[in-house]
């Protein structure tokens, strides 16, 4: 087996106290020890060659694709979460590093808080675009932020409070693993203009079944606007139209200026809201049978100023019995049961009207698809859509894939 020419070893806050008998003995043993001006002053017995390494990453690889063999970079935590070791293995090559990770300081932020990491929105504002965290965090149910001296705790706080967004609790996790460590417990509100030690953690728990926080703004499309334009129930997030599948399902409606609509599984109300602005002289009926649900879609539908779409809080088919016919039909969200709500609905749609089915699922899809083959003689469109959104990381683009969602698409003889 190759010998791996450089080790990268994690530290924590409390030094060499701190570390694992192996990775002790791999800093004695090494020829030369990088890391930043701080991270080796915790090592002042160390006899071989200290280098100092900047925050440049590109003349960090320079430098180490030179180094001698036996070398040791020193890194914060667990050099591969959110660390320098990433950038490196994928910039050098795997086999040119060895990795002996320290407990990582999120890791011990979410140990101090008593809560879960596995599900949470991890991030570190030294390298990822500040509102593209803020807006993720708008968003989940926890998240952990490795903060800065630029961009404290407090200032995530003010920012997010600037946006409507107060619905958290928050720990600030200072100095981690070391004598003076510290966690402080506070609400989102009560964070501005605190101040904490340069070195913490910022952990967000949400208020429990809080709902989304929409982003105002009256730079509004007539369709396929950005989820955040919408208030969204919780903790059932995720079942609204995406905006892109919704462009997608409102474009194949072929809805006109007068046209009656039926949005079936109406949630949020994303679908049937733009389809009534679309329909701006006709009628869209939402229909959604929980309470909740029904009254962020009409919340949604008064920030977006429509006034011809009709909420029916009920349940179908029950819902629509004494609804006028519909040129087009949508249905969405609605799991295991839209075989049978196509079936209900289907005889109310006017000839030559169109219908659009949203499923996350292909066994719902097959299972629609021999309805309308084999009982209706129809031939249905049928799309897969996934999305790849692309994010800027470690200076480098990747790419973050959505699930699948397919729409199906018939329409009705004339």
């Amino acid at each position: 087996m190759k010998q791996s020419k450089i080790t990268i070893v994690g530290v924590g806050d409390d030094g060499s106290p701190g570390l694992s008998q192996q990775a002790i003995e791999v800093i004695q043993q090494a020829s030369t020890l990088f890391g930043s001006s701080t991270m080796l002053e915790r090592f002042p017995n160390f006899q071989g060659e200290k280098r100092t390494l900047g925050s440049d990453l590109d003349r960090l690889a320079t430098e180490l694709e030179n180094a001698p063999i036996g070398s040791v970079v020193l890194a914060s935590g667990d050099p591969l979460f959110y660390g320098t070791a990433r950038f490196l293995c994928e910039r050098l090559g795997k086999d040119t590093f060895e990795v002996i990770p320290h407990v990582s300081s999120m890791q011990l932020a979410f140990a101090r808080v008593k809560e879960s990491w596995d599900e949470a929105y991890l991030a570190n504002v030294a390298n990822q675009p500040l509102e593209r965290i803020l807006e993720r965090i708008r968003t989940t149910e926890k998240a952990g932020v490795f903060t800065s001296e630029q961009v404290p705790p407090s200032r995530i706080a003010e920012l997010l409070i600037a946006k409507g967004v107060y619905y958290f609790t928050a720990y600030v996790c200072e100095n981690l693993g070391a004598p003076d460590e510290r966690v402080t417990k506070l609400e989102l509100r009560d964070l501005v203009q605190q101040k904490f030690a340069p070195l913490n953690v910022l952990v967000l728990l949400r208020h429990n079944g809080t709902p989304d926080q929409q982003i105002l703004t009256k730079n509004r499309r007539m369709f396929g606007n950005p989820d955040e334009f919408f208030k969204q129930s919780r903790p059932k997030r995720g079942l609204l139209t995406t905006s892109e599948v919704r462009a997608i399902a409102l474009s194949e409606m072929n809805l006109r200026a007068d046209s009656i609509v039926w949005d079936i599984g109406a949630g949020s109300g994303s679908v049937a809201i733009e389809a009534a602005l679309i329909a701006s002289q006709g009628k869209v009926y939402a229909i959604e049978m929980d309470a909740e649900d029904y009254g962020l879609m009409l919340e949604n539908a008064k920030t977006f100023g429509v006034e011809n779409l009709v909420g029916v809080l009920d349940e179908a088919p029950k819902a629509w019995e004494t609804l006028p016919d519909p040129h087009s039909i949508f249905v969405g969200g609605t799991g295991r049961a839209v075989a049978s709500l196509v079936q209900a609905c289907w005889p109310r749609l006017q000839p030559g009207g169109t219908l659009v089915v949203n499923m996350m699922s292909i066994e719902y899809v097959s299972e629609l698809q021999q309805y309308l083959i084999r009982e209706l003689g129809l031939e249905p469109q049928l799309w897969m859509v996934q999305i790849s959104k692309g994010t800027y990381q470690l200076e480098k683009h990747r790419f973050e894939t959505s699930n699948p969602s397919f729409l199906m698409k018939a329409t009705k003889p004339s």
